[in-house]
């Protein structure tokens, strides 16, 4: 493929540069240059920015809202985005359910969820996982019994991001257990204000509530909010899942962790030389700089390919997340070694801005950076969540390799 950016995108760049110099909140862009923690209303304030400029979902069909961005569009306006400091876009909502929606869901559905969704309206999560049910999704045993026209729904769901934000979530339930697992599955739109749904924090090793159990205790929801037919859930997840691992990967936000990482080792260290003069530890940044590019150049390459033959990408997204996922965490790592001791402290405080480093740290987190532990310890999750790098490995093999008969995974 020709990576040389033509005339028309190099005014795109320029264009969408010089609206988040205008746009982006400072306020924002200071708590994620800083590494501060954001809340739901800083990222439903920038939703709404970018919804009155018309890029709520850039690569959405304009039908839907969108602006139909090609997917080299996509990526200068994620990259830009990223190097900006501009938090990135919640996606259950506008990577994950809407796609869904458009290509399953019916009128109704898309003309009442979609224009929320893109406004910022409404704030969405995800109901997949279960206990016993994680990367063995099929195994799930939420159970949705049909009353009329309703759905009377009760079960566990775990491992949620963001549901004690969400006003709504997509969950996959089970509504036949008389057949093959995956073919009694039905997928649900559901309103976080029923009665009957209970949110239970999960409290992480960093210590912040980013995740949540989801319990549904008899919860009504109404039949119109079954997206597709009955029991074809698994074939709405499995497209679902391909959209969520193709944007794993998170170049743009990559390339400005690793140019972070590139300030910290040429910093001169007390009483030595800086870390990048050591060969070794050049000779690691030095290759994962490489895979990045090269992630970059696979990511470009196969999301064009599939746009141009009209089709969403395949089983082919789960390199891109094992990559992506890996080259994710070695950036943490390595910004870890950087640092050295003075990574280790994880003060919850340092998350709220205003916070300043004391003398013992202001070396390496001068401007009230919040030091790094937390973030290396939240990010041990990429090679987890959207399947688990495990079970990547089986598709490329079942459905690429072609190593023994592909089957639904």
């Amino acid at each position: 493929m020709d990576l040389t950016y033509s005339a028309e995108e190099r005014a795109f760049r320029a264009e969408v540069r010089a609206f988040l110099q205008a746009k982006l909140p400072p306020e924002i862009r200071d708590k994620v240059l800083l590494g501060k923690r954001l809340g739901r209303d800083d990222f439903m304030r920038w939703q709404k920015i970018l919804h009155d400029r018309g890029w709520g979902a850039g690569r959405w069909p304009r039908r839907f809202g969108g602006q139909g961005w090609s997917v080299v569009q996509d990526h200068i306006f994620e990259e830009e985005s990223a190097d900006a400091g501009a938090p990135a876009q919640i996606p259950f909502g506008l990577r994950m359910v809407a796609p869904v929606i458009m290509a399953f869901g019916d009128a109704w559905q898309q003309e009442y969820f979609l224009p929320k969704i893109l406004s910022g309206e409404h704030f969405w999560c995800q109901g997949f996982s279960e206990p016993g049910a994680g990367s063995d999704l099929a195994s799930l045993r939420t159970q949705a019994m049909r009353e009329g026209d309703h759905y009377i729904v009760s079960g566990q769901k775990t491992w949620n991001t963001a549901g004690h934000h969400a006003d709504w979530i997509f969950c996959l339930v089970r509504t036949a257990s008389d057949r093959r697992a995956q073919e009694g599955i039905s997928f649900l739109l559901m309103d976080m204000k029923s009665p009957g749904v209970e949110v239970r924090p999960i409290i992480m090793l960093d210590g912040e509530h980013e995740i949540n159990e989801i319990w549904l205790d008899r919860v009504r929801v109404p039949v119109e909010n079954r997206v597709g037919e009955e029991n074809r859930g698994w074939t709405y997840a499995k497209f679902l899942l391909t959209h969520e691992r193709t944007h794993n990967a998170g170049i743009g936000r990559c390339k400005r962790a690793l140019r972070q990482l590139l300030e910290v080792v040429r910093r001169p260290r007390v009483g030595g030389r800086p870390l990048i003069d050591d060969v070794r530890f050049r000779d690691r940044i030095a290759r994962l700089a490489l895979d990045l590019a090269a992630l970059e150049v696979t990511n470009l390459r196969m999301l064009s390919a599939a746009a141009r033959e009209g089709r969403p990408v395949g089983p082919e997204a789960s390199m891109l997340k094992i990559k992506g996922s890996e080259i994710i965490q070695q950036l943490a790592e390595l910004r870890m070694h950087a640092l050295g001791h003075d990574a280790l402290p994880h003060l919850r405080e340092a998350l709220e801005p205003g916070w300043a480093a004391d003398a013992l740290l202001a070396g390496h987190y001068g401007d009230g950076a919040a030091p790094v532990s937390g973030h290396y310890f939240n990010l041990r999750k990429t090679t987890i969540f959207a399947g688990s790098n495990e079970i990547q490995r089986n598709i490329i093999s079942k459905a690429i390799l072609g190593l023994e008969a592909a089957r639904d995974l």
